[in-house]
């Protein structure tokens, strides 16, 4: 069941927003060569913590960590480590805040130093294809249209959408009702209403969209070893167009 959100509701998940699009601000800061995705967890949670809230991620079935820190050809829910790293690498940062019950999920893709044309045109298209998603996610419009709008933008670039994870509802939970997919035909699936707020989190890959999980049981690589970028914002559906709870350009 879709859980539809009352303006308060939603007022209460942009606030957490607020902290995350911060945190991500101070994060995109921290990037270069040398630094581990340990010490950029471990100031996540500290950030999270001195603003009043806590880290969603951190206990969410066993996963030990604040954020999930995803190099290179690590698609997702990758665990930060101590290695240092290196520059050309991309590196992509998810997190969830909790702010009194109420979450926001943000995932960001960064270069560490100079990268090459290939995976800077990776990025630039995985950030593209989310605001492509977004347009489409206006009361009236069908699901699909949003998934179509992502799939259609990041395949007419030449790279492939990853299938085996999903954007999906929030509020007091991480993963509600309904799933969103980042492929498919537009005019399916649920209408768009006003009250409704989920994730668009396209992840792209160079090479093909197919993944593999690790034997920890949570990161998952593309399995040709290409790259791979992601980049998520959480959305509310208003009479207004679409909100970003966790825009970091406006906060």
């Amino acid at each position: 069941m879709i859980v539809i959100k009352t303006k308060e509701q939603i007022e209460k998940m942009a606030q957490a927003g607020r902290i995350l699009a911060a945190c991500h601000r101070e994060i995109a800061q921290m990037i270069r060569p040398g630094i581990t995705t340990w010490e950029i967890d471990q100031f996540a949670e500290s950030f999270m913590l001195r603003h009043g809230a806590k880290p969603e991620q951190k206990g969410y079935n066993g996963y030990p960590y604040a954020t999930c820190a995803s190099v290179n050809d690590v698609i997702c829910h990758g665990f930060p480590k101590k290695e240092p790293l290196a520059d050309g690498d991309i590196v992509t940062i998810d997190m969830v805040v909790n702010l009194d019950g109420w979450l926001a999920d943000s995932a960001w893709s960064y270069a560490v130093g100079t990268v090459s044309p290939e995976a800077e045109r990776l990025m630039r298209v995985t950030k593209e294809s989310l605001y492509k998603g977004i347009e489409q996610a206006v009361a009236g419009n069908r699901l699909g249209d949003v998934c179509h709008a992502v799939q259609a933008h990041a395949e007419a670039e030449g790279f492939s959408v990853v299938r085996d994870f999903v954007g999906h509802g929030i509020g007091q939970e991480m993963h509600e009702a309904p799933q969103v997919p980042h492929y498919g035909p537009a005019g399916k699936g649920p209408r768009l209403k006003e009250g409704m707020v989920f994730t668009i989190e396209p992840m792209l890959n160079i090479g093909k969209y197919f993944a593999r999980v690790d034997l920890d049981g949570w990161t998952a690589r593309t399995v040709d070893g290409s790259l791979s970028a992601q980049y998520e914002h959480t959305i509310a559906i208003t009479s207004d167009g679409p909100v970003i709870l966790t825009d970091q350009t406006i906060i």
